[in-house]
């Protein structure tokens, strides 16, 4: 262990700190602390029952989330134990739609929000790729103890949210998404390492921002971009070679191009295209059984053909394959695909990128449709799903006209943008221009709705990327498998349709409750291990022993996903669950994990 910092990081004094007014009198006693703090000794439960109530004082969303950032660089044990006992009203605040708000200020608020850390992750400029190993180097001698990073998030903040081009300003995505990886699927928090990829933006906004925090530049071409991004995975690679990484709001085209260039080199995955596929596709398989129309009737209709969008569209295709025996061609010409120009044809006269001519229509003859609504009446849909950023873009015309082409089945209503802001419609609007009948699932957060004339409460779907992104990074944290394949990600998708509990299938809610995500992650990653087990991918022993021992395998040998099923053995959920890290109970717990674990703390 090395002196100065490090020893002083290390030492009783700092733990006794973080353990705060639940610091018992020994040691007060050994740190000289008689008379010079507050005489109640309390337990954890009363500083949780504290920090909330500060935490409900604060009037803007904003301001919580500043609480919550500086609560957790204070005392990370403190932080996830509020965070896991109020996961419902927390969850908004540490992320979607909150964090959306602070990426936007981040510069001006970055340095009271850690006011306890040196850094809370790498800030990587173009010059720093050239010499990746001092960075890592720099990181390592942050750290108590030379723990290596399970897990890194990894942005270059050019597409946030729906909110742009952010910069540096985007590292509150990859801060916001490591710490539902903790609280959600039990992650350890001392091995998650957030990362930003400041290689410049090309905001004005930020450019001529006399605050702004990153690099005043413009983005690189392609080409330096993608020579840039590989230095960097190479060195974090060379360096942590079990690492997972997960790409997060990168621009489309690099989003595609990064996935598909290091998905079979290494551990990783992109959450917005598979991620947010994956979660849809839980929903989807839900909301199609409810419908009241055969799987092979559907019609999907999707507003918005970004990384997102197109990715969504890919794994629900693999449901029409893979649970209907369909033959990919005629599963892929179910859906039709609008952007800002209309419908995506082959013959609309443009140039179309790779993602979108997969799904450009050649069956439409002279028929083109420039606006939603002319492809509404085109297409008649039975499921829409917007993914286009654009707020509103389901109007009540639209909502009326999707309830009257269904009227012999139940509509499917998916407007998935984030943050609330730039939803496509909300809950109340999509059950009163339904009559109550739709199946919904949005990107955002929003409140129940009481049908008029009735206590009938229902529950809104959300299908938010951390009912899977927590669960697939514990499972591949875990397990290592040699690369993340779909099949993995289908398997995720099935075990979340199948997580529901009575209560939620009777209240035809799509997903289950935010308040079992623990439960239902550890669901979740036992059936990413069970998969990837099955394909053969895991070379851990432990693993491979306790999948075959306790579910034989069904699966043909070329792992084609004719029986995927989401499926998974209560020895291997159990082991998942003994694994996942959790806050300590007690002062006393809390000191001995610090003594043991110091690195907790750390980032």
């Amino acid at each position: 262990m090395s002196d100065g910092n490090d020893s002083r990081r290390n030492s009783m004094e700092l733990i006794g700190t973080r353990a705060g007014t639940a610091m018992p009198i020994e040691m007060r006693q050994a740190l000289h602390l008689k008379g010079l703090v507050p005489s109640s000794i309390e337990n954890f439960s009363k500083q949780e029952l504290r920090a909330y109530q500060q935490l409900m004082s604060k009037s803007t969303s904003l301001e919580k989330y500043e609480f919550l950032a500086s609560l957790r660089s204070l005392n990370v044990n403190l932080f996830f134990r509020l965070v896991l006992n109020h996961f419902k009203d927390i969850a908004p605040i540490i992320y979607t739609p909150t964090v959306g708000e602070a990426c936007l200020n981040y510069s001006h608020i970055y340095p009271f929000l850690y006011p306890f850390k040196t850094s809370i992750g790498l800030f990587i400029t173009l010059s720093d790729t050239e010499n990746m190993d001092m960075v890592i180097d720099n990181y390592r001698q942050l750290m108590a103890d030379p723990i290596d990073p399970e897990i890194t998030v990894i942005t270059d903040g050019s597409r946030i949210l729906g909110l742009g081009d952010l910069g540096v300003n985007g590292m509150g995505i990859p801060v916001g998404k490591l710490q539902l990886y903790v609280a959600a699927a039990g992650l350890n928090p001392g091995r998650t390492l957030p990362i930003v990829l400041d290689f410049g933006t090309n905001s004005e906004q930020y450019l001529n921002d006399p605050l702004y925090l990153g690099t005043r530049e413009r983005r690189p071409d392609d080409n330096t971009f993608y020579e840039a991004t590989e230095r960097v995975l190479q060195a974090l690679h060379r360096a942590f070679p079990g690492l997972l990484v997960q790409f997060e709001d990168f621009s489309t085209s690099h989003a595609f191009g990064l996935l598909d260039k290091w998905r079979q080199k290494m551990l990783c995955f992109n959450d917005d295209i598979q991620g947010t596929g994956c979660v849809i596709l839980g929903g989807f398989i839900s909301a199609v059984k409810q419908a009241g129309i055969p799987a092979k009737d559907q019609r999907i209709l999707f507003f918005g053909a970004g990384s997102a969008g197109v990715g969504v569209a890919r794994q629900l295709v693999d449901y029409f394959v893979v649970d209907h025996k369909m033959p990919r061609d005629k599963a892929g010409a179910l859906f039709w695909f609008v952007d800002s120009r209309g419908l995506i044809t082959a013959n609309r006269g443009d140039v179309l990128t790779k993602q979108k001519t997969r799904f450009a229509r050649h069956d439409n003859g002279d028929v083109q449709c420039g606006t939603l609504e002319d492809a509404l009446e085109y297409v008649k849909p039975t499921a829409l799903i917007g993914l286009s950023t654009v707020h509103s873009a389901f109007s009540e015309k639209i909502l009326r006209r999707m309830n009257e082409i269904n009227a012999q089945s139940r509509p499917i209503i998916f407007p998935l943008s984030n943050p609330e802001t730039k939803a496509e419609c909300t809950f109340e609007e999509a059950m009163r221009c339904t009559d109550n009948r739709v199946l919904f699932a949005s990107g955002t957060a929003f409140t129940e709705y009481t049908i008029p004339g009735t206590d009938d409460i229902r529950i809104p779907g959300q299908g938010n990327n951390m009912y899977v992104f927590p669960a697939i990074g514990l499972g591949a944290v875990l397990c290592k498998p040699d690369w993340i394949t779909d099949t993995m990600f289908y398997a995720v998708a099935k075990a979340l349709a199948n997580s529901r509990n009575e209560e939620e299938k009777a209240g035809d809610e799509l997903y289950p409750r935010i308040e079992r995500i623990r439960e239902v992650s550890a669901q979740l990653a036992a059936a990413f291990i069970t998969q990837a087990v099955r394909e053969g991918l895991v070379k851990e022993a432990h693993w491979r022993d306790i999948v075959s021992a306790n579910m034989p395998c069904t699966q043909d040998d070329d792992t084609t996903g004719s029986s995927v099923d989401g499926q998974f053995s209560k020895r291997v959920l159990g082991e998942v669950k003994t694994l996942m890290w959790k806050p300590a109970a007690s002062v006393e717990q809390y000191i001995v994990e610090s003594i043991t674990n110091p690195n907790v703390d750390e980032m």
